[in-house]
């Protein structure tokens, strides 16, 4: 029986990511390549131009929604299923990393961790990273889904799993869906208030980071909060 057209064009890509990696691969070729797992009786280049049009980057087929990716023709649940492992994935990888480290000092050794996380989310999410007293990751919770205020953020809630994982620190990380990183007055209200119950029993609020697309706003290296650590 003759093998379809595009089987060799598969094994190509197969073999030039065993020899070197995807760092000479175009978006679209990368895009092909996840494709051949979960879409096997299928030319997958025109499905992966297709994704690359409707969003406009490989972050942005990382970052569509179920829904949204089964609005382009060719694309199933299993190959949603996969799309959207491969972002999971991405968190989980992010989070062991930062677990590794020895300490957390800058906004930054952060950053990468809450773009997987959280950039691309449609709603509003609102993480809480409790750290050793060396600043060291003990875990990450999810707190809320939806708008973010003082209503949805419960302090009691946080405290509560701060004080059962022995957390000394918090770092507070949410995303804003239209893009811009810049903290609304509710959330460094949020921010100061969450602050003022941590202090008294000697837990310190490090940071909070809010992530848009492609950027970051640290609440603590604007000066927006203090960080302090109060014992009763």
């Amino acid at each position: 029986m003759e093998k379809p057209s595009y089987s060799g064009h598969r094994a190509r890509l197969k073999k030039r990511f065993e020899k070197g990696g995807i760092s000479s691969f175009l978006e679209h070729e990368i895009l092909e390549l996840l494709l051949t797992y979960c879409i096997t009786r299928k030319d997958t280049k025109p499905l992966a131009w297709a994704l690359l049009r409707k969003f406009g980057s490989l972050s942005g087929v990382l970052e569509a929604t179920p829904s949204e990716l089964e609005e382009v023709e060719g694309i199933g649940n299993n190959s949603v299923v996969f799309i959207k492992l491969i972002r999971e994935l991405m968190r989980f990888y992010f989070l062991e990393e930062i677990k590794k480290r020895k300490e957390i000092t800058t906004p930054e050794n952060v950053v990468d961790f809450c773009r997987a996380s959280l950039q691309g989310e449609a709603n509003e999410i609102f993480e809480v990273i409790y750290l050793t007293t060396r600043n060291a990751v003990i875990g990450v919770e999810r707190i809320s889904v939806g708008t973010i205020d003082r209503a949805s953020v419960s302090p009691r809630k946080i405290i509560e799993q701060a004080l059962k994982r022995r957390a000394a620190a918090l770092i507070f990380v949410h995303n804003h869906p239209s893009g811009e990183p810049e903290p609304s007055k509710e959330d460094i209200e949020l921010t100061e208030t969450l602050s003022r119950v941590a202090a008294p029993l000697g837990i310190s609020v490090l940071d909070h980071i809010v992530v848009g697309k492609g950027k970051f706003f640290s609440i603590r290296a604007n000066s927006l909060i203090t960080v302090k650590k109060e014992k009763v």
